[in-house]
C-alpha cells in the first residue's frame, strides 16, 4: 500500500471508531446468530461488522459478501449483524475470534492496531487491486435504517470498499443473493422471487395425472410473526398458482408485534396458537414463518375447545423432503425401462442429538444415511455439503437443502439425454425434471422459509397428502428440556456431536445410569453457547419418564457442577 493510501486507511479507520465508541459495559460475543443484543447497544458492533465484512472480501479476492441486520425470532426492542460468506453460508468460523476481538477493542487506537496486525498476518492486501463488495439487507425493526448507516459506514472505512444496499429483505434472500452474485448468476430480489414461483410452477405442472387418492386443501394460513416473510408472501402470492394463501401477522400496522405470542419459535415451543388464529381455523392447514423467515414450522388445530396444535416440526420436514427425493432417485434408478440411465447419488441426512429419537429411528429404517454434528446451523450446512444431496433441519425449523455441483451437473446431462429420446414420457424423466425444479426451488445458501413452504406444499400435493398423513408418519417420543445454572459451564466438556460427556468424567457413567431406568430413554447434556447454564435433554417413553429422567441428570449436574 503507498504511503498516501495507508494514511488514509489509519485515518478512516480512527474516525469511524471515534464515531461509534464501544458502549460502557458491553461485550459481543459472534456466534452462530453473529451479534446480538439491545438495539440501541448495536451500533459499535454492526460499525465493526462492516469493517469485517469488508476486509473478508478484500481476502477473498472482491468476492461479495453479505451483511444482514436482524434478531431474528428475538423481541422487536432487539438487533444484531451476521455476516454471509461468499457461498451464502455463515462465515468462516476461524474469523470468529477476530470479530469477537474488533467489536470489543476499547478505544480508537486499539482497534486500529488490531486491523492492522490481522491485515499482516492474513496477508490481506489493503490497497491492491483487489477491492470489497458488501452486499446489506436488513429486517423490519425500527432499529434496522440507524444500523445500516452504522454498517456502511464501517464498509466504508476500508479503502476500495463498495456497500450495496439490498434493500429490507428476508435473512434468506440476502444469503441467496451473495450465493448468486458468486456464481455470475441474476441476484436481484425480482430474481429470486421469479426463480421461486417459476420453479414452483414446474413441479405442480410435473404432479402425477394419474395419482388417485387425497387431493390437497388449496387453502394454507400463513403466521408471518408480523416481521418480513409476511411482507414478502404477500407480495407474491397471487402469482402462486394451485394455492390460496392467506396471511395472518403479516407486518401491517396494527395486526400485531414483531416475534410476540407468534411465530415459528413461538408455535413450536409452546405447541399452541399463535396470535390472529381461532376457532374458524380448527382443521386448516397453517405454517408459521419466523421473524426473519429462516424458519418453518406448519401446524393445525384440531379442535375448537383450546388453542392446542398439532405440530409438524424440521423434523418431519426433514422427512417429507428425505422421501421425496429418496423415491424420484428409486425411480431413476431402478425404473425399468430400456433406457440405460442412472444416478448415483450419496444423499445424507444431517441432526443434531437435539433431533426427536423417533425421527432418528424413522429414517434409519428407511436405509437412510443419518450422522449427526454439535449444535448449530454452520456445523450441520458444512457437513451436508460432503454428500451430493444433504439434507439437514433442526427441529426448530431451520433447515435446507444441498446439492453437489457435480450431481446437478449429472442430473442436467441425464434430463437432456432423457428428453431428446422417446423417454420424455417416462417415469425416469418425470422424477428426473421433478428433482431438477427441487434444486431450483430450495434456497441452497441457507434455511429458508418462504422457498422451503413452497417445496412442503409441492411435496405434499405430489403425494397426495393431507396434513394427518404427515404428522403419522412418526409419534415423537415425549422430552423435557431443562437448564441447569452452574459456576462455569466450561467445566463440561462433550464429544460424539455434544451427545457425551468427556468431562467431568464420571457424569458419563452417572447420566448412562439413569437413562438404562427407562424404555426408550436417551438423554445428554451440553453447555450452553450464550449463557452460564448446562443444557439437559431427555427423552423417553412416557412424559412422565422423560421428566423424571431430565430431573435426575439436573441433580447430577447441580451436584457435580453448581
Amino acid at each position: 500500500m503507498a504511503a498516501d493510501q495507508e494514511q488514509e486507511q489509519r485515518r478512516r479507520l480512527l474516525d469511524v471508531a471515534s464515531r461509534f465508541p464501544l458502549p460502557s459495559g458491553c461485550r459481543f460475543s459472534y456466534g452462530t446468530a453473529g451479534f446480538r443484543a439491545d438495539g440501541a447497544t448495536m451500533a459499535p458492533a454492526v460499525c465493526r461488522a462492516g469493517i469485517l465484512a469488508a476486509l473478508r472480501s478484500v481476502k477473498l479476492a472482491g468476492a461479495a459478501v453479505g451483511i444482514v441486520i436482524t434478531a431474528s425470532h428475538n423481541p422487536i426492542g432487539d438487533n444484531g449483524v451476521k455476516i454471509a460468506d461468499p457461498d451464502g453460508g455463515m462465515m468462516d468460523q476461524q474469523w470468529e475470534p477476530f470479530a469477537d476481538a474488533l467489536a470489543n477493542a476499547p478505544d480508537p487506537d486499539a482497534l486500529l492496531q488490531m486491523v492492522l496486525q490481522f491485515v499482516k498476518d492474513e496477508g490481506i492486501p489493503l490497497g491492491g487491486h483487489h477491492t470489497a463488495q458488501v452486499l446489506l439487507g436488513r429486517d423490519t425493526r425500527p432499529t434496522g435504517e440507524y444500523l445500516l448507516d452504522a454498517a456502511l459506514q464501517g464498509i466504508n472505512a476500508i479503502v476500495g470498499a463498495h456497500a450495496i444496499d439490498m434493500g429490507i429483505l428476508t435473512t434468506p434472500q440476502l444469503h441467496w443473493m451473495v450465493w448468486s452474485k458468486n456464481k455470475g448468476t441474476k441476484a436481484s430480489e425480482s430474481d429470486y422471487f421469479t426463480q421461486l414461483i417459476n420453479s414452483f410452477r414446474r413441479m405442480l405442472e410435473l404432479l402425477p395425472k394419474d395419482k388417485g387418492g387425497y387431493e390437497l386443501a388449496k387453502k394454507l394460513i400463513v403466521d408471518g410473526a408480523n416481521g418480513i416473510g409476511g411482507v414478502k408472501l404477500e407480495q407474491i402470492k397471487a402469482e402462486l398458482s394451485g394455492l390460496d394463501i392467506i396471511v395472518r401477522n403479516s407486518g401491517k400496522e396494527g395486526e400485531g408485534i414483531l416475534n410476540h405470542l407468534c411465530g415459528a419459535d413461538f408455535v413450536q415451543k409452546e405447541r399452541v396458537t399463535p396470535h390472529g388464529f381461532g376457532p374458524e381455523d380448527v382443521g386448516v392447514r397453517c405454517a408459521s414463518l419466523d421473524g426473519d423467515a429462516d424458519r418453518l414450522v406448519y401446524f393445525q388445530m384440531s379442535s375448537s375447545s383450546d388453542n392446542k396444535v398439532d405440530l409438524v416440526d424440521g423434523d418431519k420436514i426433514l422427512s417429507l423432503f428425505a422421501l421425496f427425493i429418496r423415491e424420484q432417485l428409486d425411480v431413476i434408478n431402478n425404473n425399468g425401462s430400456q433406457v440405460d440411465k442412472s444416478l448415483p447419488a450419496r444423499l445424507g441426512i444431517v441432526q443434531t442429538a437435539y433431533a426427536n429419537g423417533a425421527s432418528t429411528q424413522f429414517l434409519k429404517g428407511l436405509g437412510l444415511e443419518v450422522v449427526f454434528t454439535p449444535t448449530g446451523v454452520k456445523y450441520l450446512h458444512k457437513k451436508a455439503l460432503e454428500y451430493d444431496i444433504g439434507i439437514y433441519f433442526e427441529a426448530n425449523g431451520h433447515g435446507t437443502v444441498v446439492f453437489s455441483e457435480d450431481f446437478i451437473s449429472q442430473l442436467e446431462s441425464l434430463s437432456n439425454d432423457l428428453s431428446s429420446q422417446a423417454a420424455n414420457c417416462s417415469a425416469q424423466y418425470h422424477s428426473a425434471m421433478r428433482l431438477m425444479a427441487a434444486t431450483q426451488l430450495i434456497n441452497q445458501a441457507v434455511g429458508d422459509a418462504l422457498s422451503g413452504l413452497l417445496l412442503v406444499e409441492a411435496i405434499l400435493q405430489y403425494k397426495r397428502w393431507s396434513f394427518q398423513n404427515w404428522c403419522e408418519l412418526y409419534s415423537d417420543l415425549p422430552s423435557r428440556q431443562l437448564k441447569v445454572k452452574v459456576v462455569d459451564r466450561s467445566s463440561i466438556v462433550t464429544t460424539d456431536a455434544e451427545t457425551k460427556v468427556s468431562q467431568p468424567s464420571s457424569l458419563q457413567e452417572l447420566i448412562d445410569k439413569e437413562t438404562a431406568n427407562y424404555t426408550q430413554g436417551r438423554c445428554f447434556v451440553r453447555p450452553s453457547g450464550t449463557e452460564d447454564v448446562v443444557r439437559v435433554y431427555a427423552e423417553a417413553s412416557t412424559q412422565v419418564e422423560a421428566d423424571s429422567l431430565a430431573k435426575s441428570v439436573a441433580h447430577h449436574v447441580e451436584r457435580l457442577l453448581g
